[in-house]
């Protein structure tokens, strides 16, 4: 029959039999060298969107919405290439080549930053550094959405131990990038204030280095998944199917359910290519796609794109069901990428002093984030759990989706806390006649902004965490790259919504003569502007809360219920369709 999806395949010692039971790849062994390649990246990364805006404010002399905006939206496009990585990646690629591909991009995306802030003419520097900025960004693309799925793909999921292991490995996965970007605003941003932005990227150039001959000292370790084909063809099939038979029912011109699921290309019935999804009461237009009628059942051969079995059409559920998840956490990341300009901008306006020689660097404070993170997953994973476990009796101790909304929760937290800290500074200034001069430095120790990094790591050790896990988990096998990327791009995304918040209060504010995001923060009412995002984070979790009170998890046929309302063969058959 035609498969429109390639098959997957594993290297031949998964898929012997014989090794089964002893594999001389993946596990932890393979894991940690990508989790330290991760952590290289990382620092990478956040050794220079840490301090990005300093950059732009302090060298381009941009001014701060402008700058912010364009933080913003260099993270954003960041966030949003990983769709296309993850894509090239599970049709074509297959993930370690993409990942070696895309490493090879942001080595050199680097290095022409370096390069940028050093040997170019003024006259082209800032040409060349947002060219190299875009570099990065598509080097991103194929990094982001592959590695942390390609680590999790060292786990077998039909080992016990190992498929135990993964709960764990996304806590320590998180906890790793989190060093690694904590090392670098502590090290490469102090470089970047007191030494020069060319010895501060090359530093980062030289880790990027560091990170390749790490992922390929540990190639003969890993296990490799060949590219699938595309995922996005076999859900097209379903939405066709379920077109073309949208008159027929079970009961209605209907001769049965297709059962079989022929992607694997095998001429045996009823083989399936991973397991056998439990049928579900959502999105039930898209059945019609797996009615057996009667010009099914007179062909000879199943057109894939009238027919599809029932763990196709599952599937393709799986991924709708993950879209609202996705929109409900869009405001979650628009606050989160307050870290990264406005909290560094605060910083720069307060004493700064430890002893009588050394400055704190502004930026440097986002290691707290990570600090706070290196703190709160140890004590997740080896307190949290395990007490939750007794009351909830929830492997886990709480379900996905009640971290991710724990997330949420706090992340308002932090806008009120970050509102009223912003209030206290300018009553500050105000109090020591410095209210019109901007770059006087107000007497209040930089240390009060400590409460609001702290929230801001306990809010991504919930919800970053529980969405990375969400994504994997909840997604189709073949599709476990673009998940990844999904996830991702609700930072892509969260950081364009900002943009739009900021750029529509600009617009309200200006009207009336006094504009909150100016370049003097002393006149700018930057409290108020964390106080609408709090407020208009509480409406979102709202609407989370009813989204994920309706929300269905994936199970198996042969798993008992699980975490989520899923519905056995049986009693769906009851139900009129």
């Amino acid at each position: 029959m035609d498969s429109s999806v390639a098959p997957v395949t594993m290297d031949n010692d998964h898929q012997n039999p014989s090794n089964k039971n002893k594999p001389s790849k993946g596990g932890w062994s393979a894991a940690i060298f990508v989790i330290f390649v991760e952590m290289a990246e990382r620092f990478a990364f956040y050794g220079l969107a840490g301090n990005l805006i300093t950059y732009l404010t302090n060298n381009f002399g941009q001014p701060l919405a402008t700058a912010v905006k364009n933080v913003n939206t260099w993270v954003g496009v960041s966030s949003i290439f990983p769709l296309l990585g993850a894509f090239i990646a599970d049709s074509y690629l297959g993930r370690f080549k993409t990942i070696l591909a895309s490493s090879l991009i942001y080595f050199l995306g680097m290095v022409l930053l370096s390069l940028s802030v050093s040997v170019v003419p003024m006259h082209s520097r800032k040409a060349v550094f947002f060219t190299a900025l875009y570099v990065l960004a598509i080097g991103e693309g194929g990094h982001k959405p592959c590695v942390q799925t390609f680590a999790a793909d060292q786990f077998d999921e039909n080992s016990p131990e190992e498929k135990a292991a993964k709960s764990s490995f996304f806590n320590w996965w998180y906890l790793g990038i989190v060093t690694g970007a904590s090392v670098a605003i502590v090290v490469v941003i102090y470089l970047q204030d007191n030494v020069s932005w060319t010895v501060g990227f090359v530093v980062l150039a030289v880790s990027l280095a560091v990170a390749l001959i790490l992922f390929l000292i540990g190639i003969k370790k890993y296990r490799k998944q060949r590219p699938t084909g595309s995922p996005f063809t076999t859900m097209a099939q379903v939405f066709v199917a379920a077109g073309k038979k949208w008159r027929v029912s079970e009961t209605r011109g209907g001769r049965g359910i297709c059962y079989e699921d022929d992607r694997v290309g095998s001429h045996v019935p009823c083989q399936t290519r991973g397991p056998n999804l439990v049928r579900t009461k959502q999105f039930r237009f898209l059945d019609k796609a797996m009615i057996i009628d009667n010009k099914d059942a007179l062909s000879k051969t199943k057109n894939p794109w009238r027919l599809c079995s029932l763990n196709q059409v599952e599937e393709v559920k799986l991924v709708l069901r993950l879209i609202p998840i996705w929109l409900g956490c869009l405001m979650f990341c628009a606050v989160q990428t307050q870290l990264h300009t406005f909290f560094t901008k605060q910083g720069s306006t307060m004493l700064r002093s430890i002893g009588h020689n050394f400055q704190v660097p502004p930026a440097a404070l986002q290691s707290l984030v990570g600090v706070t993170i290196l703190i709160t997953v140890p004590i997740y994973d080896w307190i949290f759990v395990p007490i939750a476990r007794k009351i909830t009796g929830h492997p886990t101790g709480i379900t996905m989706l009640q971290r991710i909304g724990i997330g949420l929760f706090v992340s308002i937290l932090n806008m009120v806390v970050a509102g009223v800290v912003e209030t206290a500074r300018v009553n500050t200034a105000k109090q020591h006649g410095l209210i019109d001069t901007p770059k006087a430095i107000v007497p209040m120790s930089i240390w009060c902004l400590l409460p609001q990094y702290v929230l801001m790591g306990i809010g991504d050790v919930f919800t970053i965490v529980g969405l990375q896990e969400l994504f994997y988990d909840q997604v189709p096998e073949e599709m476990r790259s673009i998940g990844a990327a999904a996830y991702i791009s609700i930072v892509g995304i969260g950081s364009f919504v900002n943009n739009a918040i900021i750029s529509i209060v600009q617009m309200i504010t200006s009207r009336h003569g006094n504009v909150w995001l100016g370049d003097n923060l002393n006149r700018s009412h930057l409290n108020h502007f964390y106080w609408v995002l709090a407020g208009l984070s509480a409406i979102n979790l709202c609407v989370y809360m009813w989204i994920a009170n309706g929300f269905v998890y994936k199970q198996v046929e042969d798993e008992g219920t699980s975490e989520g309302k899923e519905l056995g063969m049986q009693e769906y058959l009851e139900v009129k369709v």
